[in-house]
C-alpha cells in the first residue's frame, strides 16, 4: 500500500471518529462543540469565579457573624467556636480564612478602614475644595456606622482589648488615614481656606478624636437611628468654623 493510500485512509478513519456535530455547526463550518478548546477554557474560568463568589460569601459570613459575638462577649472571652458557630460553619472553617482570633478581629478593622481609604482616593478628588472633601469625609466615617451599633462597639472599644493588635496592625491604617486627613487640611491652608497657625496633623488628630469620640457614646448609648447622621452635619460645622482663616 502507497504512502499516499495509508494517509487518506487515517483521514477517513479519523473522520468516522469526529464528535457530532449540530445542524448550526455544520451550517457555520464549526467543529463540534467538545472539540473548541474555548468551551473548556470559559467552563474552567466560570467555575473558577463561582467559586471565588462562594469563598468570598463564607468569609464575609464568617466576618458579620464575629461583630456579632466580638460585641456580645467582648475580644478576650470570645471562642472561635462560638464565632463558627453563629456563621453556620465548622470551627475548622474559621481557620481556612483566618489564622487566628487576632487575625479575625483586625480583618473587621481592615475591611472598615479600607472603605473610608478607598472612598478618600476615589470619591474626594469629585469634591470642589478641601472644606467640602472635610465634610464628606465626616458623613462618610460615621455614615458606614449608622444603624451597625455592634460593629460600632467592635472599632471603638473591642479593639482596643488588644494591645498587640492595635500596636503592629492598627496603627500603620490609623497613621494612614490620619495622614489622608491631614493632607487635605494642608490643602485647604494653601489655598486660604484654612487658618495657617495650625498643624495640618494635630488637626488631623482632633478630627479622628471627635469622630472617635461621637461613635463610642452612641454604641454604648441607645444608638438612635439618625443620630450619627446628624452628628456629622454638626461636627463638620463646628471644625470648618474653627479652621476658617
Amino acid at each position: 500500500m502507497s504512502e499516499s493510500s495509508l494517509s487518506l485512509r487515517r483521514r477517513r478513519a479519523g473522520r468516522g471518529r469526529e464528535e457530532p456535530r449540530s445542524p448550526q455547526d455544520r451550517a457555520a463550518g464549526r467543529p463540534a462543540a467538545r472539540e473548541r478548546p474555548e468551551n473548556g477554557a470559559r467552563a474552567t474560568n466560570r467555575q473558577g469565579s463561582d467559586k471565588r463568589r462562594r469563598l468570598g460569601d463564607k468569609r464575609d459570613r464568617i466576618l458579620k457573624a464575629a461583630v456579632k459575638v466580638f460585641a456580645r462577649n467582648g475580644f478576650h472571652a470570645t471562642r472561635v467556636s462560638e464565632v463558627a458557630k453563629a456563621a453556620g460553619v465548622a470551627d475548622g472553617t474559621i481557620y481556612l480564612y483566618f489564622e487566628s482570633k487576632e487575625e479575625l478581629l483586625f480583618s473587621l478593622f481592615e475591611d472598615r478602614v479600607g472603605k473610608l481609604l478607598s472612598f478618600m482616593r476615589d470619591e474626594l478628588p469629585k469634591k470642589p475644595d478641601a472644606p467640602a472633601r472635610l465634610r464628606a469625609i465626616i458623613d462618610m466615617q460615621l455614615g458606614l456606622l449608622e444603624g451597625e451599633r455592634d460593629l460600632a462597639e467592635v472599632i471603638t472599644v473591642i479593639l482596643r482589648q488588644s494591645t498587640r493588635l492595635m500596636k503592629e496592625f492598627a496603627a500603620p491604617h490609623f497613621n494612614a488615614y490620619l495622614d489622608a486627613i491631614a493632607k487635605i487640611i494642608a490643602e485647604g491652608q494653601a489655598t486660604g481656606a484654612f487658618r495657617q497657625d495650625v498643624s495640618p496633623h494635630i488637626a488631623a488628630r482632633a478630627i479622628f478624636g471627635a469622630l472617635d469620640g461621637i461613635t463610642l457614646t452612641w454604641a454604648l448609648g441607645r444608638a438612635e437611628q439618625g443620630a450619627l447622621g446628624r452628628a456629622a452635619g454638626q461636627l463638620a460645622d463646628v471644625l470648618l468654623r474653627g479652621l476658617a482663616p
